[in-house]
């Protein structure tokens, strides 16, 4: 009977020290990530707001903060003051604080680092030589896909035969947006037998582009696009962050034209454009900051890029909502055919 008693005690305790040992996950700490913005704000209805929208639905598993950017002076003084803070985890947004981000992670090996929109690598003065940072995941988007299909609805939706689009500065995560949108356009051109005119980018030259020079001044990207109406064009993609939202104003004003967003669904992220939104060319930028956070609270962070695209739906072209009736459903049709021949590799859209 004493030994009975004896053996139930000790698996009791047993038990007991087991059920510490495997506490449930949701009692597990969070970790502490931290978002530096880009410049815009974090309400640009664009690149800060998703990015923001991906952190703040990691709440569960992590304490999330942010810091906003008025120029890039603010970039390498913000990331140091997440450093101070010790955060797990620091996401800085967009492809000009990829040198500021890069810099603190090698001087601070045991932080975890990823930059929205850029492969984040270490390289030299001339870029000639790029390495990836061991610290550091780049969160890359393949919008050329998803631009591709609203190169080909825009070519196929124009009463004028002439379409256009600008960028904010020409960065690599800009123009990737207008090289799709012209070969989209250039396809259509092709298989169609027309002529339709992409103003403002020409991939074969690309210094001929159409930039505002940066993704602050409103005042510049209105008077592009007024003068992309005056040339007749009556599709414009800006690629150029909260700038869209001159270019949609004009659209409303005018009359003469309808605006293709991009990064998020304008239809929702900038609902008081949605009855000139012909369509937006979407990046999940929400779903990888989430998927940065959940790696580095699992502990399988990895330097490994993450590349978003239409066949693991990292990219995608929004419906085009209130502007539908307008678009013949033969061309609709067809825009969804591109867009599974992409995701298939059949179809190229570089």
């Amino acid at each position: 009977m004493k030994k009975s008693i004896k053996l139930v005690t000790l698996l009791a305790a047993v038990s007991l020290i087991a059920g510490v040992a495997v506490a449930p996950a949701s009692n597990a700490a969070k970790i502490k990530a931290c978002i530096a913005l880009d410049t815009g704000g974090v309400d640009d209805h664009s690149f800060n707001a998703s990015a923001w929208a991906g952190a703040q639905a990691s709440a569960s598993i992590a304490d999330v903060s942010y810091l906003p950017s008025s120029s890039a002076a603010d970039y390498a003084p913000n990331i140091k003051k997440f450093v101070d803070q010790k955060c797990d985890l620091i996401i800085g947004v967009g492809f000009a604080i990829s040198s500021s981000i890069v810099a603190s992670a090698k001087a601070n090996p045991t932080i975890k680092y990823a930059v929205v929109d850029d492969a984040a690598l270490d390289c030299n003065a001339d870029y000639s030589v790029c390495n990836p940072v061991a610290n550091v995941k780049g969160l890359t988007f393949s919008t050329d896909q998803s631009a591709f299909m609203a190169g080909y609805l825009s070519a196929g939706y124009s009463k004028t035969g002439t379409v256009a689009t600008y960028g904010g500065a020409p960065y690599p995560t800009v123009t990737i947006f207008m090289d799709g949108f012209a070969n989209g356009v250039a396809y259509y051109n092709k298989i169609k037998h027309k002529k339709v005119k992409v103003l403002g980018w020409d991939p074969a030259n690309p210094k001929a582009g159409v930039f505002v020079g940066d993704f602050a001044n409103t005042n510049k990207a209105l008077s592009l696009s007024q003068g992309f109406e005056q040339q007749g064009a009556d599709v414009i993609m800006p690629v150029a962050g909260g700038l869209g939202a001159a270019t949609a104003g004009q659209s409303m004003k005018s009359g003469k034209s309808v605006t293709i967003w991009v990064d998020s669904d304008g239809f929702y992220a900038a609902p008081q454009f949605k009855s000139v939104l012909l369509t937006s060319v979407v990046k999940e930028i929400g779903a990888s900051v989430k998927s940065a956070i959940t790696d580095v609270s699992k502990g399988s962070f990895t330097n490994t890029a993450y590349v978003g695209t239409l066949a693991n739906k990292g990219v995608s072209m929004a419906p085009t909502h209130d502007l539908s009736s307008k678009v013949p459903s033969r061309l609709a049709v067809e825009v969804r055919q591109i867009g599974l021949k992409i995701s298939g590799g059949s179809l190229k859209s570089k």
